[in-house]
């Protein structure tokens, strides 16, 4: 028998070709409620693993942890098992001041300003969205009624170096939309492993709040930050489905 992938301790057959990526495994509770039926797959330190149905589409939902490294384990693993399509649906600090709590940002590209994707591939390599990916997300939250900005995320390693608040009016300078920290690990890798993939991310924090009460309030289950929570896993599994049908019809 195949040996079970080693951290998320899943194998071949585990997986569906479409997967949702959580960073936070709690969130999984929150997927699975929107699936038709669903069942346990694994759980090995951050990575809890479900699979089911959605609309007859067979689908799988990995939390990645938080931060790039953990996020790039996971991409490979889940690849190497079939998964061939991954959207994270995550969360975000807003980099502009016209972006709400509770708003959606779909990823065209992000900024690498992690450390994960650059162990792969150069600062000059591009982390993208799949085209087909990002097209059936931004229609899945236009058809949803979903507040969606589009544009360039960027995807850093910590909220706590001296030089956080700096480096974050920098990049709103250039007009990026939120940070995250696993975006431009998850396009760069899965490009690079010859997957599909796009992103998704909750806005939690507006641009001139602070990012503790932002998390704290999304833990908490305040109505914006859960509003939006319950979007993006709408909207993901909606492009998802799209593509599921071109491509068994």
């Amino acid at each position: 028998m195949e040996e079970r992938q080693p951290h998320i301790q899943c194998r071949t057959g585990d997986i569906a070709p479409y997967v949702l990526l959580p960073g936070d495994p709690g969130r999984i509770d929150a997927i699975a409620a929107q699936l038709d039926r669903w069942e346990p797959v694994a759980c090995n330190r951050e990575y809890r693993t479900i699979t089911g149905t959605y609309q007859g589409m067979p689908v799988t939902a990995t939390s990645t942890g938080i931060g790039g490294p953990s996020a790039a384990i996971a991409v490979e693993e889940l690849i190497r098992t079939g998964a061939r399509v991954l959207v994270r649906i995550g969360s975000a600090g807003a980099l502009q001041p016209h972006i709400r709590v509770g708003d959606l940002l779909v990823a065209v590209g992000a900024v690498r300003e992690e450390g994960a994707s650059a162990m792969y591939v150069p600062a000059a390599y591009p982390a993208v969205s799949d085209p087909a990916v990002l097209t059936a997300l931004l229609q899945a939250a236009k058809g949803l009624g979903a507040t969606a900005h589009a544009g360039i995320v960027r995807s850093h390693d910590s909220f706590y170096t001296d030089r956080e608040d700096e480096l974050t009016r920098f990049w709103a300078g250039k007009g990026v939309l939120g940070s995250d920290m696993e975006t431009a690990t998850l396009l760069t890798v899965a490009r690079l492993r010859g997957a599909r993939a796009g992103s998704v991310l909750n806005v939690v924090v507006p641009a001139d709040g602070g990012l503790e009460a932002g998390i704290n309030d999304l833990v908490a289950g305040k109505e914006a930050a859960r509003r939006g929570e319950t979007a993006e896993i709408r909207v993901a599994l909606h492009a998802l489905h799209a593509l599921w049908a071109e491509e068994t019809c």
